[in-house]
């Protein structure tokens, strides 16, 4: 959660902070700062419990001494204390030399805090991450140098923490970062930060990721430090995306343009992965040992995405599967020979995180992201890339798709490997994920076709039911959470079979019960149940459904309709996601930031 971003310019620094919290706002929106070195040597800090849109006016608005190219900015999604500007970032000490941003969670906050004011420091915020600054302040009276001042603070520190300090007095400035993204870069536009390289990328070619403890310097040549000890700046590493693809285009929303952007995301991973997952070579250069069976450990639509690969590989395989709520994982006890498959779109997700550290070493841990120089990246024992590229509506949608695709060609080169299907079963799989990219690319027109009216019915509806048999359960879940995330409305999914054991009390008139349809023999019997109760049936299905996003002919003659592959009904996530964003529009819904979440959760 949060975004940071600082610049070292040679010029106004402004433009840049504002730039890059936009590019941010998706990690948390509740509010937004910045605060500049001026030409006479102080900060001047602006700060809104508004968009970055308004923080941009006040910025523009502002009057007195020249700016200059040195300064730190925040975007905030809160976690300690109210949405009100005093708790806004940057955050300054006593006397304003030092402003302070921070994402993560100081957990000894409030020890940290009553010492502090004991001592004479007075707060201005209710964060904890203020604390942070009156630490750095307290080190800077005993020796003046900053970058020691930083690694006393932050050895006091619990938690986790991405932090850049700024000293007003000299401009000097120096990061900080553990268990909380962030990734320092260099151009020739000058020095920059962020929690997000794409915040970044229309300046910077390369970059450089922190690891856990690691103290920088960014000044004339960078001082790199590592656990206390001075090393030798890490080699950079080349951006993996142009700022270019973060563009609307001619799209109204990122969430519109995600969800277009999924045929041609499903077909980019097959080239990359289809071969290598007929001969067992995708799994083979892993480098991870057998194992008998897989546990999927992840939050959110991750778990989703994780319930769909494990359904698969018990299809493919009949592999015994856990899946693991990650925030859950205190109690799970994991059998021998199991594989850990970890899902975080950002590798970022603390819960995930921390589930992992809970875990015995025994279990190997296989990361399924779409960073691969994320903290899950680097703790895992193996990392799949999800080449979904950058996804910037809260809500995931082409990465729900990506994470699938992948995890199951991952799942269907593992059976080779290990000798429990032959290659001829593994070609006839592939041939048919192969299809994916024209079933998706179907469902979008006939979902965009009938979803408005459909959505005009139930918009005033203040909770919905998802249905799902087998392979669509996922689905249905998915679709459930999409809604829910987008329009705040209340959405449940259950197997259809479960209604008459309690949902079905839920069901009156015009009650909206949206069905994943995938051929299931009984499902036709649920749809009964609820429509003899007088609820409102959405069904996606095939020919003759309300969205038939199934159905259809792909070229040469291939007749679509129920689906029988094992991880079902794919192409199914595409009006499910249409239905979500249409009806939040509908509701006058922002559908790329909706209240109260963030897309990477840093904090358990």
């Amino acid at each position: 959660m949060c975004g940071i971003i600082a610049a070292r310019v040679s010029d106004d620094a402004s433009p840049y902070l504002l730039d890059g919290l936009e590019r941010l706002e998706y990690r948390g929106y509740d509010s937004a700062g910045i605060a500049v070195r001026t030409a006479s040597g102080r900060t001047e800090t602006i700060r809104s419990v508004s968009r970055v849109g308004d923080l941009r006016t006040l910025v523009a608005a502002r009057s007195g001494d020249a700016l200059t190219g040195i300064g730190i900015g925040h975007t905030r999604w809160a976690t300690h204390g109210a949405v009100r500007e005093a708790n806004a970032h940057p955050h300054a000490d006593c006397g304003g030399r030092v402003s302070v941003v921070h994402n993560g969670i100081v957990e000894n906050a409030d020890e940290l805090r009553a010492t502090l004011e004991r001592q004479g420091h007075v707060f201005r915020s209710d964060v904890d991450s203020e604390v942070i600054a009156h630490l750095v302040e307290r080190a800077l009276a005993v020796d003046p140098d900053l970058m020691l001042a930083v690694q006393i603070a932050t050895a006091q520190l619990e938690g986790s923490w991405a932090i850049v300090v700024l000293d007003a007095r000299d401009g000097r400035m120096v990061v900080a970062a553990d268990r909380s993204p962030l990734v320092v870069a260099r151009s020739a536009r000058g020095d920059f930060v962020a929690s997000d390289i794409g915040a970044i990328a229309e300046w910077c070619e390369t970059f450089v990721a922190l690891r856990d403890g690691d103290v920088v310097e960014l000044s004339e040549a960078w001082t790199w430090s590592s656990g206390g000890v001075t090393v030798p700046v890490p080699f950079p590493t080349p951006s993996p995306f142009a700022a270019a693809a973060l563009d609307l285009g001619d799209h109204p929303d990122h969430m519109a343009k995600e969800i277009e952007e999924q045929p041609a995301v499903v077909s980019s991973i097959l080239e990359r992965v289809a071969r290598r997952a007929v001969d067992g070579s995708m799994w083979i250069g892993l480098g991870l040992p057998g194992f008998h069976r897989l546990a999927v450990v992840a939050c959110g639509t991750s778990l989703n995405a994780g319930h769909v690969i494990a359904t698969a590989l018990r299809g493919i395989g009949g592999v015994p599967t856990d899946i693991v709520v990650a925030s859950e994982a205190d109690q799970v006890v994991l059998g021998p020979g199991t594989l850990v498959v970890a899902i975080s779109q950002s590798g970022e997700t603390a819960d995930v995180l921390r589930a992992l550290d809970r875990f015995d070493d025994r279990h190997p841990v296989l990361a399924l992201t779409n960073n691969l120089h994320s903290s899950l990246a680097r703790r895992a024992d193996a990392v799949l890339d999800c080449h979904a590229g950058p996804e910037v509506g809260v809500a995931a949608t082409k990465t729900f798709t990506a994470q699938v695709v992948v995890g199951v060609a991952a799942m269907i080169s593992a059976m080779v490997a290990s000798g429990r299907i032959g290659t001829a079963r593994a070609a006839a799989l592939v041939a048919e994920l192969s299809e994916l990219p024209a079933r998706v690319e179907h469902a979008a027109p006939v979902a965009a076709d009938r979803i408005p009216l459909l959505v005009a019915n139930v918009r005033k509806a203040s909770g919905f039911l998802f249905l799902g048999r087998g392979q669509g359960l996922a689905y249905a879940a998915e679709g459930a959470l999409k809604l829910k995330e987008l329009s705040y409305r209340w959405a449940e999914a259950y197997p259809a079979g479960e209604l008459k054991h309690g949902p079905l009390a839920l069901v009156d008139e015009g009650t909206p019960v949206v069905v994943v349809d995938h051929g299931e023999h009984r499902m036709q019997a649920n749809i009964a149940e609820v429509r003899a109760r007088g609820g409102f049936v959405i069904t996606i299905g095939g020919e003759g459904s309300d969205i038939p996003a199934l159905a259809g002919r792909a070229t040469g003659g291939l007749t679509w309709g129920a689906s029988t592959a094992p991880w079902g009904p794919l192409e199914a996530v595409v009006p499910l996601q249409m239905l979500a964003r249409e009806l939040a529009l509908q509701l006058g819904c922002d559908v790329d930031k909706p209240r109260n979440l963030a897309k990477s959760v840093t904090v358990e």
